[in-house]
């Protein structure tokens, strides 16, 4: 499993919170245990296979939102 991490500027409420987690879902729908924190700004997010950021930031600014930065790392078993 690979763990997605994308920091996200403009979350002010638990709906904008609601459009990023529904945006990860709806771009990969493979993804797991989405969750999203506007406090953090950020949003985190589990996949068999890497993501491609580029894409990501698509799907998060065509919301409305600006796409920060993006990292992924392996997860262990």
């Amino acid at each position: 499993m690979i763990k997605t991490t994308v920091k996200i500027d403009g979350m002010m409420c638990g709906m904008c919170e609601a459009h990023i987690a529904d945006t990860v879902r709806r771009t990969f729908p493979e993804a797991k245990k989405v969750s999203v924190s506007r406090k953090k700004g950020e949003a985190t997010f589990k996949t068999q296979n890497a993501v491609d950021a580029g894409v990501l930031k698509d799907a998060i600014e065509g919301t409305g939102y600006r796409f920060v930065s993006c990292a992924s790392e392996p997860l262990g078993k």
